[in-house]
This record gives C-alpha cells, sequence and structure tokens, in this order.
C-alpha cells in the first residue's frame, strides 16, 4: 500500500504502454498465424486497416502535443510528476487520446491481418492499460489536484 492507504499492484505504471501495445501487435500477428482458417478476404481491409492507423498517430501526436503546450510531464509511468491536468485538445472528448490512439493503431493492424481472432489484442490492451495504466494515473491524479481532477473525471469519460 502506498501512503494514504491507496492500494498497488506490482504492475501498476511497470510496462511502458508503447511496449505493451507492441506487444499486443504481436500478439495479434501470433494468433492470426495460427488461426489461418478465420482469416476473412474483405476488400476495403488495407483502406480501412490505413485509415486507422492515420487515426490513431492522430490522437497520439494531437495529445503529445497539447501535453507540451500544458508543459507537464509525458512519462506515463511518473504519473505523480504531472504539473497540471490538460483538459484542451483530445482531453476534451476523452481522458486518455494517447491510448486510445494506441488502441486504434492496433486495431488498424488487426484490419490489416483481416482476422477476427486477432481482435483479442485489443481486448487484452484495452484490458490491461486501464486496470494497471489509466487507473494508478488516475489515483494519482486525483490524490495530487483534487476537486479539479473528480470534476473533470465527471466531464470527460475515459475512453470514448
Amino acid at each position: 500500500m502506498r501512503p494514504g492507504g491507496v492500494q498497488v499492484s506490482a504492475l501498476d505504471h511497470r510496462i511502458p504502454p508503447p511496449l505493451f501495445g507492441l506487444a499486443c501487435g504481436l500478439l495479434a500477428w501470433l494468433l492470426a498465424r495460427a488461426s489461418p482458417g478465420l482469416g476473412v478476404d474483405w476488400l476495403p481491409r488495407v483502406p480501412v486497416a490505413a485509415a486507422l492507423v492515420a487515426l490513431g498517430l492522430s490522437l497520439d501526436v494531437w495529445g503529445l502535443v497539447a501535453f507540451r503546450r500544458a508543459r507537464t510531464t509525458l512519462n506515463p509511468l511518473s504519473p505523480e510528476r504531472t504539473s497540471a491536468v490538460v483538459q484542451g485538445g483530445p482531453y476534451r472528448f476523452t481522458r486518455n487520446p494517447m491510448y486510445l490512439g494506441m488502441a486504434c493503431v492496433l486495431l488498424g493492424a488487426c484490419a490489416w491481418l483481416a482476422n477476427p481472432l486477432a481482435l483479442l489484442a485489443v481486448f487484452v490492451f484495452v484490458g490491461y492499460i486501464t486496470r494497471f495504466q489509466i487507473m494508478p494515473e488516475e489515483r494519482a491524479l486525483l490524490g495530487k489536484f483534487g476537486g479539479a481532477y473528480a470534476d473533470y473525471l465527471r466531464r470527460v469519460r475515459r475512453w470514448l
């Protein structure tokens, strides 16, 4: 437990989210390779995949720019070092645009793989990032910014 009685897991903030996203991309590829009979040949596969990846990368960059403008830390492994609650840019409609962007990139990879089993990797990513990254970040920011952050939590959704 951390001071103040906050429950902590050994996995909280231990794996950098981009690294975990890459691991989930590898998982998607392995699942698709292990089940070629489930592959679906659909015509718009490449443009849909490209659009999802472009959307995801755009969200990532937009989120990074908003953090830079607020002059706060970009390090997701140290939420206690943040100096501001960023509420502009994409943070007006999602509290986690960079994680949402990573999920979109992963979803784009799954579209390109054209295998429904690969989608399990997206669920693994969202579940893990929510539990071991986002929830600990939210606890740290609530402890640091109190009511201002609590108001933000009420106004803006975690993912979408």
